[in-house]
């Protein structure tokens, strides 16, 4: 699995969620809604800078995106793909075999 952050979507969090050098973005599984990948559970995220089991990352203009071992069930053999969306002002999410 390969977690894949497009510069709009980078420029997204440092705007919106204020990230600065050195943060790390943690996406995980979360209960209650809808994804292609699993249904009734959605893709969330939550910036925390102390990783218990960080398994795949990336790092991008000094952030890390990743996801924790616990969570690698959620994406059943895709890779993330996140993108931005400027007409809904928001991320996409996409998941590619």
């Amino acid at each position: 699995m390969k977690i894949v952050v497009s510069k709009e979507a980078i420029k997204w969090f440092k705007d919106e969620v204020e990230l600065k050098d050195s943060d790390k973005v943690k996406f995980y599984a979360q209960i209650y809604g809808n994804s292609p990948v699993q249904e009734n559970y959605a893709l969330g995220f939550t910036i925390d800078n102390e990783p218990v089991d960080m398994f795949v990352k990336t790092e991008i203009e000094g952030l890390t995106f990743y996801v924790e071992e616990t969570d690698l069930w959620f994406f059943n053999g895709h890779d993330l793909y996140v993108e931005y969306n400027e007409k809904k002002d928001e991320l996409e999410y996409n998941y590619v075999k």
